[in-house]
């Protein structure tokens, strides 16, 4: 007699079929596992490099903030140089002008009052054609005119009796020709002087206060 085992019969389809989707089931598993290995390295690879890019983009702000920041600084600084350079141009100026201006002061003083003393001793009828002033050997040489001989005569006695003025040495004393007018001599006339031209005039006060003054000669 042959015995058949229903319930075993029944249940080997069932265990083949289980044992049949099982490797199918865990190589899906497997797949799902490395898809969301794979986007969630994508994910943090994503991140990292947002976060990347946005630290570098405040990095070059701050650097073209700073950079602008050292260009308004520089813009400031070069004015202030501008400005500087400006005065000590402007100061420079000034200080040869003023260097100008006394250097002619300085060199005027001695022609001036030259012509001072002798337009206090020339006397009335004598008059001056030219006068030379040398400074170095401190020498007068005048050329002029007198309507008469005894008028040029005073003016060489009160040049020689003048204090400040040496002994004067006279050259030909010549009557013009010519003309219809009153007869008019000419001369010329060198001696030198004994006050310093560059000296302020309080000097040459000091030294004419023994002498008489012109008029009373």
């Amino acid at each position: 007699m042959i015995k058949i085992n229903l319930v075993r019969e029944g249940r080997a389809p069932v265990r083949g079929a289980a044992a049949g989707a099982g490797p199918s089931a865990v190589g899906g598993g497997a797949a799902n596992a490395n898809n969301l290995v794979i986007a969630a390295f994508l994910i943090l690879a994503a991140v990292l490099a947002g976060g990347w890019f946005m630290i570098k983009s405040r990095e070059l702000s701050a650097k073209r903030a700073d950079v602008e920041a050292k260009q308004i600084e520089a813009q400031k600084l070069e004015a202030i140089i501008k400005e500087v350079e400006a005065f000590e141009k402007r100061k420079e100026d000034l200080k040869k002008r003023i260097d100008t201006i006394n250097n002619l002061k300085q060199n005027q003083k001695g022609p001036v009052r030259v012509m001072d003393r002798i337009s206090q001793d020339l006397p009335d009828l004598v008059w001056l054609d030219r006068l030379t002033l040398d400074g170095g050997p401190k020498t007068i040489e005048v050329t002029g005119r007198g309507l008469n001989p005894n008028a040029i005569a005073l003016f060489i006695e009160q040049i020689k009796n003048d204090p400040l003025f040496d002994e004067p040495q006279v050259g030909n004393v010549t009557q013009a020709t010519g003309g219809t007018g009153p007869d008019v001599y000419s001369f010329t006339m060198k001696f030198g002087f004994k006050f310093d031209e560059t000296a302020p005039a309080e000097g040459e006060e000091g030294e004419d206060d023994g002498a008489a003054p012109p008029s009373a000669r």
